[in-house]
This record gives C-alpha cells, structure tokens and sequence, in this order.
C-alpha cells in the first residue's frame, strides 16, 4: 500500500520502509513523527485530505542539502553578485500507513 502525502509544501508518494528527504522539521533523530496531511491511501482519493488517515515515519538524521551557487549578472554595468544556499533537511523512514 502506497499514500501521498503533503509535507513542507511538497508532496511525496511513500510506501512503508521508504526512506524519503523532506524540509526540516523540529524532531530529533530518533523520534516518531505523524504526518496528518494525506492526500491519498491506495486507492482512497481526498478532498483535499482523506479523513482519519495518518502516516507514520521516523526520524534517521538531520541533514543539509547540496550547496547551490547563487550568480547575478549584469552585462556591461559592473555589476557580479555570488551567494550560496543550503537547504536544511531531514530523512524520515516510513513505519507505518494508517487508515485507509
């Protein structure tokens, strides 16, 4: 069994023991986690959410993302600006689809 769920303004298609990355979220390693926003168990469709249904996951790490270069440019003006993003995130592993 597969569900979609909502997290971090991303959606993601999880089955159990999947391990995923998403935003950050304030839990440490180890830690349980539920996600409440389903959009979809099986074959059970939402709108928006599926009623009573839950996702199960746990924390393995808090991590960072790859370095992204950030370079602005204006031809002829002088003009060169370079930052740099990283993007914190966190690895969840799937324990458990609840309530189809």
């Amino acid at each position: 069994m597969f569900a979609v769920i909502k997290t971090g303004g991303k959606q993601y298609k999880v089955a159990k023991d999947d391990v995923i990355l998403v935003e950050k979220l304030p839990a440490e390693a180890g830690a349980t986690v539920t996600l409440d926003q389903v959009l979809m168990v099986g074959e059970k469709i939402g709108a928006p959410l599926v009623d009573g249904a839950s996702v199960t996951a746990t924390v393995v790490e808090q991590t960072r993302g790859e370095k992204l270069i950030v370079f602005k440019k204006k031809r002829r003006q002088n003009y060169r600006r370079k930052t740099g993003h990283r993007q914190d995130l966190t690895v969840l592993r799937i324990t458990d689809i609840a309530g189809a």
